[in-house]
């Protein structure tokens, strides 16, 4: 009787790299899961970022400044924030609204209601990154779940969620629902900063392309919020900005590429940390120009989005979610299932390094680069022959 061949290199790696993501997700959803049972049994307290919207919604419930450190750290205090932390909202008055409802109800019930729109938006954001490249029919997508800002975002209950739930929307109908995504857009400005080559390259496409429409819904949008946060608080933008020059905000090191750039040269010169996208905006410009004619969001808008997120003036480990849509992209083009094993173990690393070790968060400044390092090779490698079928996972 002949003896059956030996599995191929190329199904090997496949099988690897299948293996490699569920158990990213597996423990992805663990996390998720354990998360959910510490929060429900109440166990998790003030020590959560969500606690800093929390108590910028109490402040507006009750008619004061939104963007008082002091008020702020001695609510957050009370509900058992390490006393040596202060975390106040540093986004634009237009958010205000988002988290004003929070306000009037208490940090447990606000702590859930926030969760679950954060877990919602993670849910829609996948379905739309799965759709908007094909529908393939593999479990790329999964990475998504698993990627370790993403569960920071859940877990801290972070707002960079809203934003990449905008990035998704827009990729996804820029071209059959304009006005829509334009207004879905206004989730992108909640964290500006971290759009500005992309938000360069988008306005350059409006003028060019004659979209009007996805102009005027990101209009309409801003507008409305804009009115809100004023109707909420009349001083909100003479606040916030008291807030952004104050020392405490410009001196606080984030780990970024911007601030280990201002740090390394001349720690005391804040125009230094935003030089970078000042340059960035400039690439992205010349960049777009010479591709205009045939400009795709989709995949042109993934290596922007990466650029930006690098060049950011500053970035948090849980703004890298941003990524997600430019490395599903590039994994579903990619011929190596190396290179997806790779990024897969990669994640399962940073994962545990995260919940387990927690010592090294600091340096978590190479992680863009890392991520737009791995999105150019991705993109290398699939120009070389043909992939593997798309359900070869």
């Amino acid at each position: 009787m002949q003896a059956a061949p030996d599995p191929s290199p190329v199904q090997n790696q496949s099988d690897l790299a299948e293996y490699s993501i569920k158990l990213s997700a597996g423990l992805a959803l663990a996390i998720i899961v354990l998360f959910f049972i510490l929060q429900i049994g109440g166990r998790l307290g003030g020590s959560r970022d969500l606690v800093a919207f929390w108590a910028t919604g109490r402040q507006l419930a009750d008619h004061l400044n939104p963007y008082d450190s002091t008020a702020i750290a001695a609510i957050e205090h009370a509900k058992g924030l390490d006393p040596k932390a202060i975390l106040v909202m540093r986004n634009p008055p237009w958010a205000l609204p988002l988290v004003w409802p929070l306000g009037f109800l208490g940090l447990q019930s606000a702590a859930l209601l926030w969760s679950l729109l954060l877990l919602g938006c993670l849910l829609l954001s996948v379905r739309l990154i799965h759709r908007a490249y094909g529908n393939q029919a593999n479990r790329l997508h999964w990475l998504v779940f698993s990627f370790t800002p993403a569960l920071i975002c859940l877990t801290m209950g972070q707002s960079s969620l809203l934003p990449l739930l905008g990035l998704t929307l827009f990729l996804d109908g820029y071209r059959s629902r304009p006005f829509f995504v334009g207004a879905a857009l206004w989730l992108c400005a909640l964290k500006l900063h971290l759009f500005l080559p992309f938000g360069i390259a988008l306005a350059l496409w409006i003028v060019t392309e004659r979209a009007w429409k996805v102009l005027a819904g990101a209009a309409t949008a801003l507008a409305f919020s804009i009115a809100a946060a004023w109707l909420l608080d009349p001083r909100a933008w003479l606040e916030y900005g008291q807030l952004m020059r104050s020392a405490d905000v410009q001196n606080d090191y984030i780990p970024c590429l911007a601030c280990a750039l201002r740090a390394w040269t001349d720690p005391r010169g804040v125009w230094v940390q935003y030089l970078p996208a000042a340059l960035a905006c400039l690439w992205a410009m010349v960049w777009f120009w010479r591709r205009r004619a045939s400009w795709d969001w989709k995949t042109d808008g993934s290596l922007l989005m990466l650029a930006s997120l690098v060049a950011a003036p500053y970035c948090w480990h849980y703004d890298q979610i941003l990524a997600a849509p430019a490395l599903v992209e590039a994994a579903y083009g990619m011929r190596s299932r190396n290179l997806l094993t790779g990024l897969a173990l990669a994640i399962v690393l940073l994962n545990m390094e995260m919940w387990f070790v927690q010592k090294f968060w600091l340096l978590w400044f190479w992680t863009t680069p890392a991520w737009l390092a791995w999105y150019l090779y991705a993109r290398a490698a699939s120009r070389a022959p043909a992939a593997l079928p798309q359900d070869a996972l």
